[in-house]
C-alpha cells in the first residue's frame, strides 16, 4: 500500500538525481517533469538580490509552470543557491571554472538557501525555504587538482562544484544544517504540507 493517498501522481519539476531520491525514499508516487523556464531570465527580470528569494522564486516558477500543464495535480518546485557572502555562484561551465569556485569557496563559510513550492492549476499553495551553512577546508591547489580528477564532470551538476552525498564530502570540515537542504530539498516541510492537504497515509 502506497503512502500517497492524492487521486493523480505528484509531479516533481526537476530531473535532480538528489531530488528524485529523496521523494523515492520518502515513498511518494510521483513522476519528474522539469520545467522549461529561462532561470537566469527570470531572475534577473525580478530584480531580487538576496539568495534566498532567488530561491524560492526559482521553485515557484518551477511548479507554477509544469501545474498549468497538469491540470489537478500537485507539483513541486525546488531550487536551490550558494551564496558566500554577497557572491552568488552557479554551476560551473567546467573544469577550470570548478577549480576557481573551489579556491573561492576553500577555508570558507557559504550558505546553501534551498527553497520548495507547490502549485496546482497554475496557482501556489505552498512556499518555504531553508538554510544549511557549510564550512569547507583549505584546500592546496593539488587538492583541489586531485578532487577533480577524481570527481570528473559532476562538478558540472551541482553549484559549487560538489555533491555532499558523493567525492564531494571531502571536501568539508562543518555543517550546519538540515541534510535535505544539503541536498535541495526541504523535506521535513514540504510532508508537513502534504499531510495537512490529507494526500499522505502517515
Amino acid at each position: 500500500m502506497s503512502i500517497w493517498r492524492g487521486p493523480q501522481k505528484l509531479i516533481l519539476a526537476s530531473q535532480s538525481r538528489a531530488r528524485k531520491m529523496l521523494l523515492e525514499n520518502a515513498g511518494l508516487d510521483f513522476e519528474a517533469l522539469p520545467a522549461d523556464i529561462d532561470e537566469r531570465a527570470v531572475q534577473k527580470n525580478s530584480g531580487l538580490s538576496a539568495p534566498g528569494e532567488i530561491a524560492s522564486l526559482l521553485a515557484r516558477e518551477k511548479a507554477l509552470f509544469v501545474s498549468r500543464q497538469k491540470p489537478g495535480q500537485y507539483v513541486v518546485g525546488a531550487d536551490q543557491t550558494l551564496a558566500l557572502g554577497e557572491q552568488m555562484f552557479s554551476k560551473p561551465a567546467g573544469r577550470a571554472q570548478a577549480a576557481e569556485q573551489l579556491g573561492l569557496l576553500a577555508g570558507q563559510t557559504h550558505a546553501l538557501h534551498s527553497a520548495v513550492s507547490v502549485a496546482r492549476d497554475g496557482k501556489a499553495l505552498f512556499n518555504d525555504v531553508s538554510v544549511a551553512r557549510m564550512t569547507m577546508r583549505r584546500l592546496a591547489a593539488g587538492e583541489i587538482e586531485a578532487y577533480l580528477d577524481q570527481a570528473g564532470e559532476a562538478v558540472t551538476t551541482s553549484v559549487g562544484a560538489y555533491q555532499l552525498e558523493g567525492l564531494g564530502v571531502h571536501l568539508f570540515e562543518r555543517i550546519e544544517g538540515d541534510h535535505f537542504t544539503i541536498l535541495g530539498l526541504p523535506l521535513l516541510s514540504l510532508l508537513a504540507f502534504l499531510r495537512r492537504e490529507g494526500l499522505l497515509a502517515v
